[in-house]
Order: structure tokens, then sequence, then C-alpha cells
């Protein structure tokens, strides 16, 4: 498994997650507090907190991470 601190600031950006996460064919996770949610889905994104950064956890082995990670660069902080 992947974890990592993601941002998701606009409507767009949001979008554009949902459509990279959606490339790739295993579980992805965003938790916020005690919530979590498909990052596949964009109305469970939206139901999160997204003033504040969300954990993304990718349920994947570490030779797809690597190039999950990449895709998701735009959306890590650290």
């Amino acid at each position: 498994m992947t974890t990592f601190n993601i941002s998701l600031s606009s409507i767009n950006s949001v979008k554009n997650f949902v459509n990279t996460v959606n490339r790739y064919d295993f579980d992805v996770d965003l938790a916020s507090g005690r919530y979590v949610v498909d990052a596949k889905s964009i109305m469970g994104i939206f139901s999160l907190d997204l003033s504040k950064p969300i954990t993304l956890e990718a349920h994947c082995d570490d030779a797809s991470a690597e190039s999950f990670k990449a895709d998701m660069k735009e959306f890590i902080v650290e």
C-alpha cells in the first residue's frame, strides 16, 4: 500500500484527480479525519473537508506505485 497526502483545492482539480485515478484498476481511498471514501467517486470526495490535505491510500504493489505516484505529483503536498 502507498500512502501520501494530497490537496484538492478546486472543482477542476477534483475532476482531474478522479479522471486520473480511474485509469488504475486497484482500489484507492481518501481519508479525512474519521471519514474514508472511494477516491474514484466524485460525490464521495465532495463529502470530505477539502480545505485541508487529505490522506490517499493506494492499494497497489510497488511496481504500480511508482507510476501512480508520478501521475499524482500535481496533487501531492508534503
